[in-house]
């Protein structure tokens, strides 16, 4: 064979070759998918509003107080919701005598009208205190009456006076049954000393009564609340 064929036949050898390494078949390498995290969504449970006190009575219930044979029983029993009050009083019933205490109120046919500040209303609350026991014991000041509504304490107002009488309501104020002023007092014993009268809170317009209530310190042992609603 000439040199020319046998150089000619070894480069068709080596292309040969070279094609088949150019095209050869295994498959490339695959290219990983991302992995796509699932988004977590946190949904919030609701947390109901906590009750100030968990364990208050409803409205009628008694409470027992007081120690060492000197008993009794306190209970909140009514309320009343007004958005004014109108009251008369035989010994502050002229525009002379009022004007002897301050600036002079105004007075229509013998009665004056209590207004509440803007946005607040008149919660009248009914509380009854029995001696049960066979010696008198300390009736609880009305400073120890309090009504605590959305995380509030409310303290009573005191009327003008023993001999006021509010429009429509009856009974006298808790304060004055108990003692000139409502410092100091007794409770006798038997049913028909029962102490039973209204304290007047000034609160919120919007209250809900269902979420307000009236905390007694009966004693230094004893505390009691009613739900008012």
């Amino acid at each position: 064979m000439k040199p020319l064929h046998v150089l000619c036949l070894v480069g068709m050898i080596v292309v040969l070759i070279c094609c088949a390494g150019c095209t050869s078949t295994t498959p490339p390498a695959a290219t990983p998918t991302p992995t796509i995290e699932p988004v977590m969504t946190t949904i919030a449970t609701p947390v109901p509003t906590a009750t100030p006190y968990p364990g208050a009575l409803t409205l009628g219930q008694e409470a027992p107080f007081g120690t060492g044979g000197k008993n009794g029983t306190a209970s909140v029993y009514k309320l009343d919701i007004r958005s004014n009050y109108s009251w008369t009083s035989p010994s502050f019933n002229s525009v002379s005598e009022q004007k002897l205490t301050g600036s002079a109120l105004g007075t229509q046919q013998g009665y004056n009208t209590d207004e509440p500040t803007t946005g607040n209303t008149f919660l009248f609350v009914y509380v009854k205190l029995i001696d049960t026991g066979a010696e008198s014991i300390v009736a609880p000041s009305p400073g120890q009456f309090v009504v605590n509504y959305n995380g509030n304490d409310y303290t009573y107002r005191s009327l003008a006076g023993s001999d006021v009488t509010i429009g429509s309501i009856r009974g006298t104020q808790y304060d004055y049954l108990i003692g000139k002023g409502g410092v100091s007092g007794y409770i006798q014993p038997g049913d028909s000393n029962a102490v039973d009268g209204f304290l007047i809170y000034e609160v919120p317009s919007s209250i809900d009564p269902t979420k307000a209530t009236m905390v007694i310190t009966l004693d230094s042992q004893h505390q009691s609340a009613w739900q008012l609603g």
